[in-house]
This record gives C-alpha cells, structure tokens and sequence, in this order.
C-alpha cells in the first residue's frame, strides 16, 4: 500500500559492504537475493547502511522505479555511502544533503570523538499525496565498544537536526544504531522520537536485526525505524528472508508500514 493510498512504507537494512574476505557470502552471489527482497517487500524510501556505489547502481538496475541519493564517508563516491533510495513513482524529493558524525559536520570528511573513520548522515525532504512534506534522516552509527560516547553524541547530533526541522513536519530516522534498543542511545533518541517496532500494531519476525550469515543469530536490536509525527504504526516487520542458505546481508532488513493520517 503506497503513500498515496494513505500509508508509507519505510525500510531499513544495512547491505553489507564490498567485503572479498566474505566468500560464499560476498556481493557479487547476494546481490539479487537482497534486490528481491526489496521488491518483495515494496518500500516506499529505504535508508541504506555500507553502500558501495557499484551496489547502489546494481539495485537501480535491478529496480529502476527507485532513485538513490547520498554521499560517501569522504564526501565523494569512493567509499561507503548511507544512501537513500525512493520510488520516483511514489514520492517527490524536494532536497536533500549529508552532514558527519563530528563536531563540524558541515565538512566532509570529518570525524570526532576518536571516529576511527568518517561516517556521515543523509537527509531528505519528500512530498507525499498523502501529507505534504516529511523528513528522512539515515545513518550509521560507530561500532566499537571503546565509541560510546561518539554514539551518544551522534545521538545527540540527530536531535539538533530535528529541532531545526519545523515542528509540523513529521520525521523518520534509519540506521544501524550499533546499540541495543533497551540501552542509553535509544532512550536519549526516545525523547524526540518514537520507535516504530514498538509502536506498530502487528510485529512480524525476531526483535534481533543481526544474521552474520547464518553463522549466529543476535537477539539485539540495533536496526531501527523512529518517527515523529502524527502516524500509526500498522505494522513491523524484520525480514528473515533467506534462499538457498543465502542471506541478503549480514543485517536483516527492518521494515515499518506508517498510516499517514493525522490522529
């Protein structure tokens, strides 16, 4: 059900990157399986995590009814992106830009609070028939135990952008938060935003976002959808969808079906 029957679908997944030490579970024998489950599924915007721009232009070969956007952790495409992508037919973009995870983060490129690499922020603005205008935010937090505090403050980053986006103007944010969700960051977030697993009238799949491949399921849950805004959340989904023994990504995507009319 697109958003211009009144629902918006919005899907998270981190691809994986370009990893040769992969194997059996590399891009190049994966990338249709994860194409396929994007189509399955149908999103309406979807905020990507390790995206490489040969995997981006893959999946808009594959499914050309999307667009994608963003720009890599170095500010150009040579490197990771946390792209998002949108059905053209579905969803206008009014604009759209990238921020970092640091204390300029105007300058691409940068990186604080012992970031051992730059990681950034993509946004952008969307009309719907349904609404108007609402904003995306999609990122990817640092993982290393020893990068708590730069989560905290990316978190803490993430809420000045909300607060410069008008207060009538709902709001979704993506990532791959690399926390828990019974943890600091997602109570620090929790102030602004809601979660959309929690509040979604039917869950579908394990609270767990983590696969490794089949090698180790995790039961936290580190891949989120928030919003603000004046929604229900009719359902979420985490997709376990695999072929053949073959997972999509080392992630499972996460999907949240919002109604959009105002309550």
């Amino acid at each position: 059900m697109p958003s211009g029957n009144g629902a918006l679908r919005v899907m998270t997944v981190n691809v994986r990157q370009l990893d040769a030490d992969d194997g059996p579970d590399c891009w190049q024998l994966r990338r249709d399986l994860l194409v396929d489950t994007i189509l399955a599924k149908d999103p309406d915007v979807i905020g990507t995590q390790e995206l490489f721009q040969r995997q981006a232009e893959y999946i808009e070969r594959r499914a050309p009814h999307y667009a994608w956007f963003g720009a890599g952790r170095f500010g150009d495409h040579r490197d990771k992106h946390v792209g998002i992508f949108y059905r053209k037919d579905v969803l206008g973009l009014r604009r759209h830009g990238n921020l970092w995870l640091s204390e300029t983060p105007e300058v691409p490129g940068s990186s604080s609070w012992d970031i051992i690499r730059p990681r950034q922020l993509t946004w952008g603005i969307f009309d719907t028939d349904a609404i108007g205008c609402f904003c995306l935010f999609n990122t990817h937090f640092p993982y290393r135990g020893v990068e708590e505090e730069a989560r905290r403050q990316a978190a803490l980053l993430i809420r000045k952008c909300l607060a410069a986006v008008h207060s009538a103007m709902p709001a979704i944010v993506t990532a791959d938060f690399n926390s828990a969700a019974d943890g600091e960051i997602h109570d620090l977030l929790s102030i602004d935003l809601r979660d959309a697993w929690c509040e979604a009238m039917v869950r579908t799949g394990p609270p767990g976002t983590l696969n490794c491949f089949g090698r180790g399921q995790s039961d936290r849950r580190i891949d989120w959808i928030l919003y603000r805004g004046p929604w229900r959340v009719l359902e979420a989904e985490t997709v376990v969808t695999t072929r053949d023994g073959r997972y999509p990504s080392d992630h499972f995507p996460v999907v949240a079906t919002f109604d959009l009319a105002r309550r």
